[in-house]
């Protein structure tokens, strides 16, 4: 249980600041429900992180009746990561690096801090409860689930970000989803191996 905590806490706070620090500044978008909330942020002025659980909540419906266990561990995450993201919100005030190394930078954040919550099976809830879900159906990595969903994000973000930033956009997905699979595939093995 302790382990579940902090590790929902350490991969909050890796996720809110990827987004404040790196992703707001540049415009940069993220995939899935995060970049959903990302593009309500740039187009309406929303808050992204209570953007993400308003949108989370049918997929939590449906985990609620088929995986019960991921309702529960998603639900703390999804709050916990939404709160974050809110509450770190004046770090996307700050002089931030430049667009490709946020991109990069941006990515490794938000990519260690999803692997870190799916080690203990929690999610910041949305797509990632989806992947995870999808997971267990399948044999695939959960990484290359969130790596499919946040391209369909990136695209329908095409219609209200710069265009030139859709390619570090995608950049940023692509080291999300490879951080993701590098973090829970190690661990996996390691846990495994033991």
């Amino acid at each position: 249980m302790i382990q579940k905590i902090i590790s929902i806490i350490t991969g909050s706070i890796f996720v809110a600041i990827g987004i404040n620090y790196f992703l707001i500044p540049n415009h940069l978008l993220d995939g899935g429900i995060i970049g959903l909330g990302l593009i309500s942020k740039y187009a309406l002025g929303l808050k992204p992180g209570l953007t993400i659980i308003v949108l989370s909540l049918p997929l939590y419906l449906i985990a609620w009746f088929r995986y019960r266990t991921y309702f529960y561990n998603g639900l703390h995450g999804l709050l916990v990561s939404s709160f974050f993201i809110d509450y770190f919100h004046p770090l996307s005030q700050l002089h931030t690096a430049p667009i490709l190394i946020s991109s990069l930078f941006g990515g490794l954040m938000i990519g260690t801090g999803i692997g870190i919550m799916m080690l203990t099976k929690t999610s910041t809830g949305g797509t990632d409860l989806l992947a995870l879900m999808l997971a267990k159906l399948t044999s695939l990595n959960v990484g290359i689930f969130i790596l499919l969903m946040d391209s369909f994000v990136i695209l329908f973000g095409w219609i209200v970000i710069q265009k030139a930033t859709i390619t570090y956009s995608a950049i940023l997905v692509l080291m999300v989803g490879l951080t993701t699979y590098v973090i829970t595939s190690c661990f996996t093995l390691e846990e495994e191996s033991s």
